[in-house]
């Protein structure tokens, strides 16, 4: 399976105009692909809740990648937990 968008691009809905850094992504057996966006904090500092957009919403607006954590042995519990 290969994910249309890499982790740490930058993406926006094109609906909403939601933009953020992909930080997520899940599929599901329906076909689904699924993408959470983290944007910046806001004018005061404060997190900024991350949500999740279908695939097709989303325009790559930077192919630019952040990127975190640079390890090759990722444990996967080295973030935080998914919000619902």
């Amino acid at each position: 399976m290969k994910f249309r968008s890499e982790l740490g691009t930058t993406a926006r809905c094109r609906v909403t105009g939601f933009t953020g850094i992909v930080t997520g992504r899940t599929n599901y057996i329906s076909g689904c692909d699924l993408y959470l966006l983290q944007p910046p904090v806001d004018k005061d500092g404060k997190f900024v809740e991350s949500r999740w957009f279908d695939d097709p919403r989303l325009l790559v607006t930077s192919e630019e990648r952040l990127s975190v954590d640079e390890r090759v042995d990722k444990t996967g519990a080295d973030g935080e937990a998914p919000r619902k």
